[in-house]
């Protein structure tokens, strides 16, 4: 079989084999993927391999996928909140203003490093550290399933004003106005019907994925052909999706995609530069600001009004540099701003912040719950209605995760004992799903330990646990435990290995997900073929023909 094919970019078998194995390492030792793939870049720059036209088309499509499945979830109106613009132009401006004065003061120094700085280029290498990583914080987000926490929502709110930002210096800087065709773009919110219905009539299958792929790709190149940039365009038609009822399926449909594709985004920054003493140097000292760039982000939000948990595992989502600061780097080399070698150290410094990043934001919640005390002293009295305290007085039945099996959960449940059952979930969109229905259903996070320290449970008497993550059942289960909880708790699971944990852990009864549903579907055929038979039986019989 010839594999040529699947090589485009990287010309060698090998590439892909070592590229892997560094992705599996990398998790192995409780790192991201993404970190191995990294790595994977720079020994290939020290092989002395370059990057290509393929493996940046590669890179460039996985980032247009991304931003594609982050419009299909993405509440325009969210972005109008003062803790998502208000903080992501107060960071920057900060940031810019502290970088600039210190690079333009060190150049005065007389140091080789900092001699071609001047003001403009100061300000223009401040510009490109004060992003953050959007493929970075989506990818450690999806990580966890926490797509849809409130955290995880204001996250990626303050990348996308930050991306706005960047489409606005790099329309500027490169002299490119956009033609007096992209004044057609505003009308595209009447071509939705349109989008709808093709959407309805392909279904599922192979149609749906096709279809799905036009419309990223196909907007990016719409908007490109404008003089816009094209990633806006893959992010504006998610947007216009977004309401359609298999945005959903689409954004899942396209996942897997879009991580491949994404591959070669990262091995393409490992392969940007080939590093100097001077360069490690310089960036491994920048990499060490991320500290003060998450301090910053935390110091913001909470004089939003945001709880310091919110504040902080926003804070660590946005830790590190971003990709956008190699594009702004690299338009400020074409046009003479500011030298390679700066290049090389920002994209240095950003690898440097993805590795120490990952497994502090794997780490997030054990953190916070570490230093919660401290944290909280610097909270504001006042919460914000996302946040008020829970409150679960007059129910007995507590039902965590409100996805397709806790509604059907609850729902049993409620008919049965009416009114005394209360669903928990932590995504912002289900929770306000079920205000539409009239569900008893409270936002909240059972990884927030703040949550287990104001709950009441002594009026509860089952607990019935239907999260997406395994891990995090297994941590409610510890936590019902830990807070005398004398109930029945019932869990699901994925795989056998799953159950016995659980049951160890103190869960009453787990139900493996697959057998379950296999076994719930032949008891309800069978109950309909005995009510069958027993009409059948009990029908009187005709003479005659009919």
């Amino acid at each position: 079989m010839d594999l040529n094919w699947i090589v485009i970019s990287l010309q060698e078998t090998e590439w892909i084999l070592a590229t892997f194995f560094m992705g599996l390492m990398a998790y192995k030792i409780g790192l991201p993927p993404m970190v191995g793939f990294l790595v994977v870049g720079f020994i290939f720059k020290a092989y002395g391999l370059e990057s290509t036209h393929e493996l940046r088309e590669i890179a460039d499509l996985g980032v247009t996928l991304m931003l594609f499945t982050i419009g299909l979830k993405l509440n325009l109106k969210s972005l109008l909140r003062i803790q998502i613009w208000g903080v992501a132009s107060a960071h920057m401006l900060i940031t810019i203003l502290f970088y600039a004065g210190l690079f333009f003061a060190l150049s005065l120094t007389g140091l080789e490093t900092f001699a071609d700085i001047d003001i403009w280029a100061a300000l223009l290498i401040a510009f490109a550290l004060s992003f953050s990583s959007t493929v970075f914080a989506v990818k450690v987000l999806e990580g966890k399933n926490e797509m849809g926490a409130l955290y995880a929502q204001l996250a990626i709110g303050i990348l996308i004003v930050q991306d706005i930002f960047a489409v606005v210096f790099l329309t500027a800087s490169t002299g490119k106005i956009p033609s007096v065709w992209a004044l057609v773009l505003l009308g595209l919110p009447f071509v939705r019907p349109l989008l709808y219905k093709l959407m309805d009539q392909v279904e599922h299958g192979e149609l749906l994925v096709l279809y799905s792929l036009l419309l990223a790709v196909g907007g990016a190149a719409v908007f490109e052909l404008v003089g816009m940039k094209a990633d806006l365009g893959a992010l504006i038609f998610g947007i216009l999706l977004a309401r359609h009822s298999k945005a959903a399926e689409v954004a899942k449909t396209l996942y897997n995609f879009k991580d491949l594709f994404l591959i070669g985004f990262f091995v393409n920054i490992g392969l940007s530069g080939d590093p100097s003493v001077e360069n490690l140097i310089l960036a491994s000292i920048l990499s060490l600001f991320m500290v003060a760039k998450v301090l910053l982000f935390f110091w913001l939000s909470v004089k939003t009004r945001l709880r310091s948990r919110t504040s902080f595992l926003t804070s660590l989502s946005l830790a590190n540099y971003s990709e956008f600061g190699l594009i702004v780097g690299a338009i400020g080399v074409n046009n003479g701003w500011m030298s390679q070698s700066w290049l090389i150290t920002i994209a240095i410094a950003l690898a440097m912040t993805f590795v120490i990043a990952s497994p502090l934001n794997a780490a997030a919640h054990e953190l916070y719950a570490r230093y919660s005390a401290k944290l909280r002293y610097w909270q504001s009295e006042t919460r914000l209605k996302d946040e008020l305290p829970v409150d679960v007085s007059g129910a007995n039945i507590l039902v965590f995760g409100m996805g397709r099996i806790g509604t059907g959960v609850y729902e049993d449940l409620n008919y049965h004992f009416y009114n005394k059952v209360v669903g928990i979930d932590f995504d912002t969109g289900v929770f306000k799903e079920h205000g539409i229905y009239n569900r008893k259903v409270i936002y909240a996070d059972v990884m927030d330990k703040d949550f287990w320290g104001t709950i009441d449970l002594t009026e509860i008497s089952m607990a019935f646990l239907n999260l997406p993550d395994f891990d995090k059942n297994l941590f409610t289960v510890k936590q019902l435990k830990e807070k005398g909880f004398q109930g029945h708790i019932a869990a699901i699971a994925m795989y056998d290995d799953e159950i016995s944990l659980l049951k160890n852990a103190g869960a009453a009864a787990v139900y493996n997900f697959y057998s379950e549903a296999g076994i719930g579907f032949a008891e309800h055929v069978r109950h309909n073929l005995l009510d069958s038979k027993k009409r059948l039986k009990n029908k009187p019989s005709v003479k005659g023909n009919l």
